[in-house]
């Protein structure tokens, strides 16, 4: 039969509970939530800034002397960026059971100071197997974070709540991709210091940081809500009751608990459309610093032109979140984003003369493609009830997506510049697979909530579109 029906899941999920309403007052809920937004958020932002930072800033790397004194050549460059995603993608299902067993703020940090270390010791590597590996380690221990905050956020807000949260945690993406920039520019300047070239020390400095902000997650990171020593009883009980979710972190997965979930169809949309937006995010966060040296660019001129795009997906997922979050519905701002998607690609593909228009392109495809993640993630886990379903739901999402990871880095080969028509045609198609993905979910979905209005379900207990 599949997941079970949403009608019996919920009901025994809400069984002897009260009604929100009954726990706290409108005043005292609206300050619990500011308090749940400052306690859970922020430094799960930070620590997501730092592993983007660490596992994109090889992109800038490659636009200094790096590929030289490595030497680095034909594909190298592109395997060296691809590796990462092997252990990244095979130990995040693992990794989010270990963050149960462990809780958040130990696992979190534990993976933190992991890859802090590892991008210290890259700033040492002194040849192309170094490089290798430790790209391949930074990609083990970074493979928690993402899915790992994911499922955590998750279980903090109800369904009309949660878009604008998982969007301000996702935009720590854009943030480290435009921070990128403008600390490879500045770091640019470092050549020679200490007998060190300048890509040695982007990695160096970025460990270190990352070292630290290791130590301040096991401080600030937040648990589950039936965990956080920081909430009265009374508000324990609330967040559970608004959210529905009564089953505890320590519940076990089991194989039939997998089984179960993968025999349903709808979970195995999202990761498909998480999958086509990750390859044109990956291509851009990885050869945006390329692309746009492709204009006429010094290094750090280049550096520096790659921050707006970022920027400008940052107001566009806000604006997008915010809106979402308004009138409870996330396909729109699903089809929104990949419309400007596909519109900058065509403009890439077909444009080759002129900044501005070219340069609207890359900004339509950030925009794009950053604006249609957060959204995908939402509506996907929001859908999945409890512990077991999104701690499943949330790494098959993230490992499968960032199966694009292992494909992005072949787009944008040398041999196909200066025009790169394969890296965009590539983009593109995976883009129209994904609006695919995303009517099928749509209509698997419209097609459940349909049964179970049918079965008399309180609005409430569908699922959202």
């Amino acid at each position: 039969m599949g997941q079970p029906d949403i009608i019996e899941r919920d009901h025994a999920s809400t069984e002897s509970t009260m009604p929100e309403e009954d726990l706290l007052s409108k005043a005292e809920a609206a300050r619990l939530l500011r308090r749940i937004d400052w306690h859970v958020l922020p430094m799960l932002f930070i620590v997501y800034v730092v592993a983007f930072l660490d596992r994109s800033n090889v992109s800038n790397a490659l636009t200094m002397n790096m590929p030289r004194e490595l030497h680095l050549t034909g594909q190298q460059p592109n395997i060296a960026l691809a590796v990462f995603f092997v252990p990244y993608i095979v130990f995040e299902v693992p990794s989010n059971i270990l963050l149960k067993m462990l809780s958040p703020h130990v696992w979190l940090a534990i993976c933190t100071l992991g890859f802090g270390i590892v991008m210290i010791g890259q700033g040492f590597v002194k040849s192309y197997s170094g490089l290798i590996a430790t790209r391949f380690f930074l990609g083990f221990f970074e493979a928690g974070i993402f899915p790992g905050s994911f499922y955590l956020i998750s279980f903090w807000y109800k369904r009309e709540e949660a878009q604008t949260r998982f969007t301000i945690y996702f935009c720590s993406v854009i943030f480290a991709s435009a921070f990128g920039g403008l600390l490879a520019t500045g770091i640019a300047n470092m050549d020679g210091i200490s007998g060190k070239s300048n890509w040695r020390w982007i990695f160096i400095l970025e460990g270190i940081l990352t070292c630290l902000v290791a130590f301040a997650a096991y401080f600030f990171v937040s648990d589950f809500p039936s965990e956080a020593k920081w909430l009265t009883d009374a508000e324990r009980q609330y967040v559970l009751a608004k959210t529905g979710e009564h089953d505890t972190a320590d519940d076990k997965i089991t194989g039939k608990d997998l089984l179960e979930f993968f025999k349903e169809p709808t979970n195995l949309m999202g990761p498909l459309m998480y999958f086509a937006v990750v390859v044109p995010v990956y291509a851009f966060a990885y050869f945006t610093p390329t692309i746009v040296r492709t204009l006429g660019y010094t290094v750090v001129k280049t550096q520096l032109h790659s921050v707006p795009p970022f920027a400008a997906a940052f107001a566009l997922c806000i604006i997008m979140a915010w809106l979402s979050d308004r009138i409870n519905l996330r396909l729109p701002f699903v089809l929104f984003s990949g419309a400007l998607l596909i519109i900058g690609l065509a403009i890439l593909i077909t444009v080759h003369s002129g900044f501005s228009v070219r340069y609207l392109g890359i900004n339509l495809v950030c925009m794009g493609a950053l604006g249609a993640a957060p959204s995908i993630v939402c509506w996907y886990l929001m859908n999945l009830e409890g512990h077991k379903q999104r701690s499943i739901g949330s790494a098959f999402m993230i490992s499968f997506g960032n199966c694009g990871g292992i494909l992005a880095p072949f787009t944008f080969l040398t041999k196909y510049a200066p025009y790169y028509r394969t890296g965009y045609a590539i983009c593109m198609g995976v883009t129209v697979m994904g609006l695919a993905a995303t009517a099928s979910y749509t209509f698997l979905i419209s097609k459940r909530n349909r049964r179970s209005k049918l079965a008399g379900a309180d609005k409430q207990m569908r699922l959202s579109l």
